[in-house]
């Protein structure tokens, strides 16, 4: 789905007149309709507006132009609901709702996540430990958190 897309649709399920939704955003109905003809798209700050009234992810109203992934312990975020918030209630789309909530993180080391993982992850080729704590490393040793 395109932006201009999903602000016309997250306007009407809101049940919002364009000029509703300008007030809201502090802009102009004009620039409401623009974003949905797609003959503009929002500002930064607008996105981070429309991010926090809404309670919807930036890159979810950019169409999820970005294959986010949690660079703790790289799980897909395919749904605003694993991506995780700030203390403000913001997004921060580079972590999991699991691995970094409120300003927090989950982990404080590499070897607590995957002893986490080893504990909870299935091991369909029953791999030895030391193999899966290998393979683990390795790929989480990739994410920008434990780089």
């Amino acid at each position: 789905m395109e932006t201009k897309d999903i602000l016309k649709k997250l306007r009407e399920d809101n049940n919002l007149t364009q000029d509703q939704m300008a007030d809201k955003l502090m802009v102009t109905r004009q620039a409401v309709s623009r974003w949905e003809l797609g003959e503009t798209q929002p500002n930064t700050e607008t996105l981070k507006i429309l991010s926090k009234e809404f309670n919807i992810s930036i890159n979810t109203l950019l169409g999820s132009p970005r294959h986010l992934v949690c660079q703790c312990c790289g799980m897909p975020l395919t749904e605003d609901s694993m991506i995780s918030r700030e203390p403000d209630g913001s997004f921060n789309e580079e972590y999991c709702t699991w691995c970094y909530t409120d300003g927090s993180y989950a982990y404080k080391s590499k070897e607590a996540l995957i002893d986490f993982l080893i504990s909870h992850m299935p091991n369909p080729e029953n791999l030895s430990e030391g193999d899966r704590r290998a393979q683990y490393d390795g790929y989480l040793s990739q994410l920008e958190y434990w780089k």
